[in-house]
């Protein structure tokens, strides 16, 4: 089937993901412009797509940082929050 991909996919993706309707992305249309961006011959600007989630994400630099410092404490966790539910020998 010649021209699916042109002539019914890419444009039913693109009134989903409402490119004419406001050019900045919304939370609900940037998952289709990630798949729009990975269906071309260019690789999708990661940098791009990280910047819109952290302006459509609330706290989205707090939340990026709160793994970092898991991972560098991991020893922190208190006592009370031990989940090892094996059987005492």
């Amino acid at each position: 089937m010649a021209g699916v991909r042109s002539g019914r996919i890419i444009p039913a993706l693109q009134n989903v993901a409402h490119l004419r309707d406001h050019p900045n992305p919304t939370l609900t249309d940037l998952p289709v412009r990630v798949l729009l961006g990975t269906l071309g011959r260019a690789v999708p600007d990661v940098a791009g797509v990280v910047r819109d989630l952290e302006r459509l994400l609330p706290g989205g630099e707090t939340a990026a940082a709160a793994p970092a410092e898991a991972v560098a404490a991991p020893a922190a966790a208190a006592p009370a929050e031990n989940l090892d539910f094996s059987k005492p020998a």
